[in-house]
């Protein structure tokens, strides 16, 4: 019963401090700045979601690549990729998931840590269910010895 309590109880702690920071993501749009584009942003563009409106919304980083395919309403193909905070309570959270339609398609993906709005989705758990199962397995065979 004592390593129950125990294992909970330090379990509780670490996940008590996941949801102390907010969230930090990059926030851009390379219409307006040609390096949000690039692979890996610059460290200008890193943003904490909780100084934006309404900031305390957000819950994950999100990755939105837009490709115009051909001239729509006076507007040249082109390319796009925006990056910032977002929230979304649907299965996508922590996926990619695309749409097309006339002229266009897009990709948007979002992720749950912080700046893992980059090139690529973030695959990995959270940081702190990796702790907590790191912290788990040591306390147990603390305990048993």
């Amino acid at each position: 019963m004592r390593r129950s309590f125990i294992l909970v109880f330090c379990l509780l702690v670490i996940l008590s401090f996941y949801g102390i920071n907010a969230m930090q993501c990059y926030l851009c749009n390379s219409h307006n700045d040609s390096r949000c584009a690039d692979e890996h942003p610059p460290d200008a563009l890193k943003k904490d979601c909780s100084d934006l409106k309404n900031g305390a919304k957000y819950t994950m980083c999100r990755k939105i690549t837009q490709v115009i395919e051909f001239s729509v309403n006076g507007l040249p193909p082109d390319t796009r990729v925006i990056r910032g905070c977002g929230w979304d309570e649907s299965n996508y959270k922590g996926r990619c998931y695309q749409r097309s339609g006339f002229g266009g398609r897009q990709e948007v993906c979002s992720c749950l840590t912080d700046f893992c709005n980059t090139a690529t989705p973030n695959v990995l758990p959270p940081t702190s269910l990796i702790l907590s199962c790191a912290l788990g397995s040591v306390l147990l065979a603390y305990i048993r010895n």
